[in-house]
């Protein structure tokens, strides 16, 4: 007999899900693919650390590795060209010096400026800080959008890292909460969301930000303490 095939659950509720299948028939969360390299980078990043974060990590990293490139291809070009100007003026330097041996000339007379004081503007303003993860108000009742639900068994640490990587790509009000201390969610899970808001419909707004964003399944949620 082959070696048994590894089982695949929901990253929202842990349901057991087949291959080609591509929302969870419990929660209605859309699946991670089951087929092609994606799927394989998948397999291999569970077994490893335990958790996934989700398909949206691949082309988050392979633009990253784009931009270090880039950012290296420059520095070796600025470092070609400032050597290249450093070997100019060091061979025109010679000539200068020789002509102001062989040339005496008679010594200018000393000119006096006049003072001027600067008067200073007033000082721009300090950058704003890096954005930081937020907590849900306490007693606070709203809506929200969640980016995902990690399984609380792998620890808050996962459901942090995803926080702090929908920081990284510009989402706005992000956190984390868990779900066993509200009523409206299921308990047993670290919850990734982004935005508190009043109302449903604000909420819903706010989903197609999450899309463009890279976030395959974000959906709105009410919090209820």
């Amino acid at each position: 007999m082959g070696a048994q095939q590894e089982e695949r659950r929901c990253p929202r509720c842990g349901t057991p899900y087949g291959d080609g299948q591509e929302y969870c028939l419990e929660c209605g969360q859309r699946l991670p693919a089951t087929t092609g390299a994606v799927a394989f980078l998948g397999s291999v990043w569970r077994r490893k650390l335990g958790w996934y974060p989700g398909d949206w990590i691949w082309p988050t990293l392979l633009a990253l590795l784009v931009a270090v490139g880039a950012g290296v291809v420059s520095a070796i070009w600025l470092a070609d060209r400032s050597s290249s100007a450093n070997e100019t003026v060091v061979a025109t330097s010679p000539g200068a010096s020789s002509v102001n041996e062989t040339t005496t000339t008679a010594p200018e007379p000393t000119i006096t400026e006049p003072t001027v004081t600067a008067t200073t503007g007033p000082k721009p303003p300090p950058p704003p800080p890096p954005p930081t993860l937020v907590s849900w108000p306490p007693a606070k009742s709203g809506w929200t959008i969640v980016l995902d639900s990690v399984p609380s068994v792998n620890g808050r640490a996962p459901a942090v890292a995803e926080a702090n990587q929908a920081l990284h790509v510009g989402m706005k009000q992000v956190g984390v909460i868990d779900s066993s201390r509200f009523s409206s969610l299921h308990p047993g899970y670290y919850v990734v969301f982004a935005g508190i808001y009043d109302t449903e419909a604000a909420a819903q707004s706010h989903v197609i930000d999450a899309h463009r964003h890279g976030y395959r399944g974000p959906y709105p949620r009410r919090i209820i303490p």
